[in-house]
């Protein structure tokens, strides 16, 4: 089984790129940060075409999160139940697999714009009322992947001048611990569960050629549950879709879970 997160920056701009991908790419489900349209303007059909189900949250102009699965999820949970909010960030369903349910969130985490700001204040806020509900989660379902944009570098290796970034946003103590907070729960970071490629990011700014100087941060991630990290044969970026021409400024990153046979 594999699990997708790609933070498309415009699915209406994107969506060709979109749907050429999981051509290439089938994954079982892909989630999708940052739609930029309103609910009425998810392109499902198009989906479909491709044998695939899908269910959104949408805002028309900014954020916006959808699954895109194989087989129809179950149980949609739409925004954080513990957090009154207008932005659209938290997408949830229970897909089906060989192996029994696993629960799929999609998250479009705050950006912060800055340290100290009100829109800072507001991500550290969000990112306690997440992990709130995600503890409940886990209660309910043992077998929880958690993909999305974090707007998070965890550690000094996931970003490609340290130096410069020290103290900024994405990168600020209380921001890195925030996201340590969701690991302590029982999720681990499925990339760093192997060996991989120094300076690998999955952000790059389009501004100063920083795609092509590797200028990157790593903010992108795939966490899973105690129950399924084992099953977890590995975990790759893939920088592709970056080189298209009008990309995102983010690229997919792709679990593939192995379960034992029946």
């Amino acid at each position: 089984m594999k699990l997708a997160t790609w933070n498309v920056n415009s699915l209406k701009v994107r969506l060709p790129q979109v749907l050429d991908w999981l051509q290439a790419n089938p994954v079982d489900a892909l989630c999708l940060q940052e739609l930029k349209l309103a609910d009425d303007k998810f392109p499902l059909d198009a989906f479909a075409e491709l044998g695939y189900q899908a269910c959104w949250a949408g805002q028309k102009t900014y954020n916006g999160v959808a699954i895109v699965s194989r087989l129809e999820g179950r149980e949609v949970q739409r925004n954080l139940p513990n957090f009154e909010d207008h932005q659209q960030r938290i997408i949830a369903a229970t897909l089906p697999s060989a192996a029994g349910d696993i629960r799929v969130v999609s998250a479009y985490c705050p950006n912060g714009q800055a340290v100290g700001s009100e829109k800072y204040e507001y991500k550290l806020k969000w990112f306690a009322a997440l992990r709130e509900w995600l503890a409940s989660q886990l209660e309910q379902y043992p077998r929880l992947a958690v993909l999305g944009d974090y707007n998070v570098a965890p550690r000094d290796e996931d970003v490609h001048d340290p130096v410069k970034w020290e103290g900024q946003v994405l990168v600020s103590a209380p921001e890195r611990e925030a996201f340590g907070s969701l690991l302590e729960l029982g999720l681990a970071d499925a990339f760093r569960q192997f060996e991989q490629p120094e300076k690998s990011f999955s952000w790059w700014d389009y501004r100063q050629f920083s795609f092509r100087r590797n200028a990157g941060v790593r903010i992108d991630h795939v966490l899973l549950s105690t129950d399924l990290t084992p099953l977890c044969a590995a975990c790759v970026i893939d920088k592709e879709p970056r080189r298209n021409e009008q990309p995102s400024d983010h690229t997919p990153v792709v679990a593939t879970l192995e379960f034992p046979a029946a």
